[in-house]
């Protein structure tokens, strides 16, 4: 019998666009508005989501959305940009890199394994493109997502400003760097 889940590649068109624009609104709103002021949320979801906003992230040759669907239904995503400068350091370089730049799960969904199941697509995906590593900022006090991603064996290499609406917020960069590859 087969998964119920289906872990696929985002397609370029308006359906789709709006799909993540929906989901990512509503993750991010779960995951980050007991922290943030109405304020600061309403302006980063207005820059951050919409469906124009992701139709033109879609057709973005850089960019790899990874959808998970459980029964047709869109309950996950991750966003991954190629080539990523996040953290890199004197005499590194960008070309080989692959950045998390969001990974959501809806909120029923948190637990089951669903988050596991993107983050392993996403590095046999970085494997499968020769990437030298993978890298990501998460929110310095995120506790459940560093947990996340230290057990797939991120680690911290410096941190970054973020802003969320006027507030500059502090994300550390994390790294995971794929065996047999040119630094890893």
């Amino acid at each position: 019998m087969s998964s119920p889940l289906r872990i696929s590649i985002a397609k370029a068109n308006p359906a789709t666009a709006t799909k993540l624009a929906a989901l990512g609104r509503q993750t991010f709103i779960e995951t980050f508005a007991a922290s943030n002021t109405p304020a600061d949320m309403d302006a980063f979801l207005a820059q951050t989501y919409g469906a124009d906003i992701q139709l033109g992230e879609l057709q973005q040759a850089r960019y790899t959305f990874l959808m998970a669907e459980m029964q047709g239904q869109l309950v996950g995503y991750a966003k991954l940009w190629r080539d990523s400068d996040l953290g890199l350091t004197a005499g590194d370089t960008a070309a080989g890199r692959l950045e998390v730049k969001q990974l959501y799960v809806a909120q029923e969904w948190i637990g089951t394994g669903l988050g596991a199941a993107l983050m392993r697509r996403i590095l046999d995906l970085a494997q499968a493109e020769n990437c030298t590593a993978v890298v990501l900022g998460v929110w310095e006090h995120n506790e459940q997502a560093k947990a996340f991603y230290q057990r797939f064996g991120f680690r911290e290499i410096g941190e970054v400003v973020f802003l969320l609406g006027a507030d500059a917020q502090r994300d550390l960069v994390l790294r995971k760097g794929l065996a047999g590859r040119v630094n890893s």
